[in-house]
């Protein structure tokens, strides 16, 4: 045992340090290697296309914006989609009421203002509707626009009082107003209080349309539930995105209840269009000459009211 315990006590050899691997190249020159150093690529460089599956170079779709070579309109953020509608780029931001986070203290595998922080960081918005004012074919008009990457543009009291600040503003500054719905519903961390929006919403309108301005509503992919059942119908004139899903309930929930099969293209935009519920279908680089020749006429109209 004295013989191992001696064995043991002996200082150990050092260990010799790890050699650093060189090729050849290294040997002849050794500054190449580092003259040609990796360069990182972007990971989002390129973007599949969700219909052909063609990858798109990202450059090439933002100026095409965010429309695919097929047609298909991806989904864009709230700051994209004042750029491409306003004149120029150019318009005036208008900050939303600020409203309690977590209201009902929500429980949750993550809590409801840690999702919050999340999609604020990711977004860059406060919540999921944001407002500007500007010129749209030199025409003043107030936009709002839901933002379908913040928590599926889900209804809210942050939004609800943004929608309502953006009709007053509307009021105020005697321009129409126009909202651009993205949606998967009612916001479920907030619970009534969420569903409650729908009426106030409402209410919010009443005084645009007593104003006698023009509301117009811009349906894009997806604008469903209580959004759908609210502000999203109440338009002097509804516009669609190409292939935009449209509805309140989801097709399968739909097919389960009546038990039938639904129709090719259901709750698509092109498939309420001919049956009345959409006024008519619009890419989104015509949207703006569109829109500004809508606004004119119905702001026409209004100038000769009083005269008439």
């Amino acid at each position: 045992m004295a013989m191992a315990d001696q064995r043991n006590d002996k200082p150990g050899r050092p260990t010799p340090a790890p050699k650093e691997r060189t090729g050849w190249l290294s040997r002849i020159a050794p500054g190449v290697r580092n003259a040609f150093s990796k360069r990182e690529t972007p990971e989002n460089l390129w973007v599949k296309c969700p219909d052909t599956g063609e990858m798109i170079y990202r450059p090439d779709l933002e100026a095409a914006l965010w429309v695919t070579p097929s047609g298909h309109h991806m989904r864009i953020g709230a700051a994209a989609r004042l750029r491409y509608t306003f004149d120029d780029g150019k318009f005036e931001r208008i900050a939303s009421p600020v409203v309690a986070d977590d209201p009902l203290k929500f429980p949750d595998v993550k809590s409801y203002p840690d999702r919050l922080k999340a999609a604020r960081k990711a977004s860059g918005e406060q919540d999921a509707l944001a407002i500007g004012y500007g010129n749209i074919q030199g025409q003043p008009v107030l936009v709002a626009v839901q933002d379908f990457a913040f928590m599926g543009g889900s209804l809210s009291m942050a939004v609800g009082e943004a929608f309502i600040k953006a009709a007053q503003e509307a009021v105020k500054r005697e321009v129409p107003f126009v909202i651009f719905t993205a949606a998967g519903g009612a916001r479920m961390q907030e619970g009534t209080l969420s569903l409650m929006q729908m009426a106030r919403t409402t209410l919010a309108l009443n005084e645009v349309k007593a104003a006698g301005l023009p509301y117009l509503v811009v349906l894009t992919d997806p604008t469903t539930g209580g959004v759908m059942a609210s502000y999203a119908m109440l338009g002097d004139v509804h516009l669609a995105e190409p292939n935009a899903l449209i509805g309140f309930a989801g097709r399968r929930v739909i097919e389960q209840t009546i038990r039938e099969t639904l129709p090719a293209g259901f709750q698509r935009a092109e498939f309420l269009m001919e049956r009345g519920m959409v006024d008519k279908v619009v890419t989104r680089a015509e949207l703006p000459g569109v829109l500004g020749s809508i606004l004119k006429t119905l702001m026409m109209g209004r100038a000769q009211l009083p005269a008439a």
